[in-house]
C-alpha cells in the first residue's frame, strides 16, 4: 500500500516540478539586447550582469539569443572583431523556447537534444524568463534534497513512535 502511495505522491511532485515554479525561485530577470547592438555591446553586457546569455529582442518581439558560445565560433575562431560585427550577424535566430506551464523535465529534454543551454520562457507572445541549464539542475537538486528530507523525517518518526 505505501507504494503505490509513495509512487503517487512523486508523481504528484514531479508535476509540479514546471517553469512557473522555478522562474518564482529564481526570478523573471531577462537581460536583453537590440540585433543591431555589436557584439562588444553584447559582451560587456553580458559581463556586466555576469551571466552567458542574452535574449535578443527587436522592439517587444523575440528575434534571436546571443551566448558566450555564439562569440567564441562566429566571432573568435572566423577573424572577426567584436566591435565591427552585429548581434544580428552572430545570433541564433531559431530559439528554442519553452512556456511555463511546461515540466523542468521536459526543459532537460530540449536542452540536451537541441544541445542549448538557455531557454527563454514565453507567454502569448511575451518573453517572461530565461532558464539555463545551472538553474534546472539547482532547482532538481533543491527539490530532491527536499524529499530526501521528508522521507528522513518519516522514517525517524516512524521509528520512534
Amino acid at each position: 500500500m505505501f507504494e503505490k502511495s509513495a509512487a503517487s505522491d512523486k508523481k504528484r511532485w514531479e508535476a509540479r516540478m514546471t517553469v512557473k515554479h522555478l522562474l518564482v525561485h529564481k526570478g523573471r530577470d531577462v537581460w536583453t539586447i537590440d540585433p543591431d547592438a555589436t557584439v562588444l555591446e553584447a559582451l560587456a553586457k553580458m559581463a556586466e550582469k555576469d551571466v552567458g546569455s542574452l535574449v535578443v529582442m527587436d522592439g517587444e518581439r523575440l528575434v534571436g539569443i546571443i551566448t558566450e558560445r555564439h562569440y567564441s565560433r562566429n566571432i573568435i575562431l572566423k577573424g572577426k572583431t567584436s566591435p565591427t560585427t552585429l548581434v544580428r550577424e552572430i545570433m541564433e535566430s531559431n530559439v528554442i523556447h519553452v512556456r511555463a506551464d511546461q515540466s523542468v523535465e521536459l526543459c532537460m529534454a530540449l536542452m540536451t537534444e537541441k544541445r542549448v543551454r538557455h531557454l527563454p520562457v514565453i507567454e502569448d507572445t511575451k518573453v517572461i524568463g530565461l532558464v539555463s541549464i545551472g538553474d534546472l539542475l539547482k532547482f532538481i537538486i533543491s527539490k530532491k534534497e527536499f524529499a530526501i528530507d521528508q522521507l528522513e523525517h518519516y522514517i525517524q518518526g516512524g521509528i520512534a513512535a
